[in-house]
């Protein structure tokens, strides 16, 4: 069975509204620019699957099976062009670049301006893939699980990253004066059992094995070094076109969160995600009390979308991809976005699905706000960085 989330203090609309409240509070600071720059970190180091990838698996492609990322409309809104990015624009990364006055992460494999000797990365450097699972590929081809996209797990980019460790100088120096983004990592781990046939209930028994093997992950950073690693929870899955498109036609009208139109079981299998997630985080932070590790609240900073779009400047028709094929949420997977038959909505800033499976820039900008100056992390984001900047240690072990 799924396990539900706390029943709130209150009536869900009182949530709802308190939710969207401090949402409204921080976008409007940081639209009037009052939003400081930070300058706690000299770099980035991320891992992760598309969320955060710009650019490996473009670059990992053979030339004549590109991946979706290269092929317009992706990349319209910023870059006037695919980068290998999937969305019409920035991702959260890049907003995190950006408020840390530092350049765009570049991704680990970026042809000329990869210099062997890492110089070229020394404001940071990503190993995301698009489409990587946190467990290893043949985890999921012994269960009857293939991988569409590649067979980079997070075990191949730690195992990246520790080359390219070796080959700088001062590697451990580098990596603690980094920030280091662990994702998010681990939703096509359940996202791909569910496409392919398998049960909610076998998707969520992965769920222990997964989040241990991101905890031994972060572990073994902390031994190279880390010291500052900021980690997300999976987003509310059961509001993306994908799935909402996969089990239309076997879901009943109770299973639909009736306020979002969201299915209610696949979000709380999210939840279920997350609260192991943030179990796992506080254990590893008692036993690293001077590191820190932040939670990023994906979940919640996504979801007030849903409960009120028009307010955050998004359509009322919030469930539906702006770039795909059609259907009820304008998502076909035998018809994805960039492929002859599908269609492109004029203005994605008031879409927060791309593609349907991955959201535009505009909600990752959104969700990058809630992240660094709002209450989406555990602990605070700007608190941590306040307390680097004065040299402060971190004496507080955090419960998550």
């Amino acid at each position: 069975m799924f396990h539900s989330p706390p029943q709130p203090p209150s009536s869900e609309m009182v949530v709802a509204r308190t939710i969207i409240l401090l949402f409204l509070t921080t976008s409007s600071a940081w639209a009037a620019g009052t939003e400081s720059t930070f300058s706690c970190y000299e770099s980035i180091i991320s891992f992760g699957d598309s969320i955060a990838d710009t650019g490996n698996l473009l670059r990992l492609s053979s030339a004549n099976n590109q991946p979706r990322s290269a092929i317009p409309p992706y990349g319209r809104t910023f870059f006037h062009h695919p980068t290998g990015r999937y969305s019409d624009g920035r991702l959260i990364i890049d907003f995190i670049a950006e408020s840390l006055g530092l350049p765009f992460v570049k991704p680990y494999f970026g042809g000329e301006d990869a210099a062997v000797d890492g110089r070229s990365f020394d404001k940071g450097v990503n190993f995301a893939v698009a489409g990587a699972t946190a467990l290893d590929i043949s985890f999921f081809e012994e269960r009857g699980i293939y991988n569409p996209l590649t067979n980079v797990s997070l075990g191949t980019q730690l195992h990246w990253f520790k080359q390219f460790l070796a080959n700088i100088p001062e590697g451990r120096k580098f990596l603690q004066r980094s920030l280091v983004l662990m994702g998010e990592i681990g939703g096509n781990d359940y996202n791909y059992p569910l496409t392919q046939g398998k049960s909610p209930q076998v998707a969520q028994s992965f769920g222990p094995t997964i989040v241990d093997y991101i905890g031994s992950t972060i572990e073994e950073l902390i031994k190279l070094g880390a010291e500052t690693i900021l980690v997300p929870g999976n987003f509310p899955i059961g509001c993306f076109p994908v799935l909402l498109t996969k089990f239309e036609k076997i879901n009943s009208k109770k299973d639909y969160d009736s306020t979002t139109g969201c299915l209610n079981w696949l979000n709380k299998l999210s939840i279920y995600h997350n609260e192991l997630l943030q179990k796992e985080l506080t254990r590893i932070q008692k036993l690293h009390p001077h590191v820190h590790i932040i939670y990023a609240d994906y979940y919640n900073a996504l979801l007030p979308y849903y409960l009120s779009p028009t307010q955050f400047g998004f359509g009322k028709d919030i469930l539906r991809a702006c770039c795909g094929g059609g259907g009820t949420y304008n998502y076909n997977e035998l018809v994805e976005c960039g492929k002859p038959g599908t269609s492109c909505c004029n203005d994605p800033s008031i879409f927060t699905s791309w593609d349907g499976v991955h959201l535009t820039e505009a909600a990752y900008k959104l969700i990058a706000q809630a992240l660094l100056q709002g209450p989406y992390t555990t602990p605070r984001f700007k608190d941590i960085c306040t307390s680097i900047t004065t040299a402060t240690p971190a004496a507080q072990v955090y419960q998550y």
